[in-house]
């Protein structure tokens, strides 16, 4: 029976051991490991020129950004509405939200990020958006893509459970 206990306990310890690696080690990746948090960007084109119509990323599943405090980079969802380009970020009234996501409470208080969309790099600002008739075709937009054409009721973001950013230029 000792033996079967220091067995289950020594495989324990490999597993946490495994997965703090992966987390410690993600924080100098260039760029999120799917949804693991990751480092800097390294790799990338900066963008210049014109503010992009953003209707080319509409049917991308996710894309990347990187804050600049603190320098950690995800993957997230979009949404496109009339060029604009936005992303959401929900369970923002559930306790595991609030330990697990970070990066809305971050982006409130410094929303300058780099998304990272197809190799190219954009210098944006996160923008909060509460309320406004922009709201409608967001949410639709975020049902269209990711909940098979359900729609995300409005309360979801007068709730505070679901928060919605525009990347915005970046002043």
């Amino acid at each position: 029976m000792k033996f079967v206990l220091r067995l289950l306990g020594g495989l324990v310890l490999v597993v946490v051991l495994i997965v703090a690696g992966v987390l410690i080690g993600a924080r100098f990746a260039d760029g999120p490991l799917e949804i693991i948090a990751g480092g800097a960007f390294t790799t990338g084109e900066p963008y210049t020129g014109a503010e992009p119509d953003w209707t080319f990323a509409r049917d991308l599943v996710t894309i990347e950004f990187q804050s600049l405090e603190p320098v950690r980079s995800r993957t997230t969802w979009l949404m496109t509405h009339e060029g604009r380009i936005f992303i959401p970020c929900g369970y923002m009234t559930t306790t595991w939200g609030r330990i697990w996501k970070q990066w809305p409470i971050e982006a409130e208080k410094d929303g300058r990020v780099i998304a990272r969309i197809e190799g190219k790099l954009y210098d944006r600002t996160l923008v909060r958006i509460k309320e406004g008739p922009i709201l409608e075709p967001i949410l639709a937009e975020l049902g269209r893509k990711y909940t098979g054409g359900e729609p995300v009721p409005m309360d979801a973001v007068t709730s505070g459970y679901l928060w919605i950013f525009e990347l915005a230029p970046r002043a």
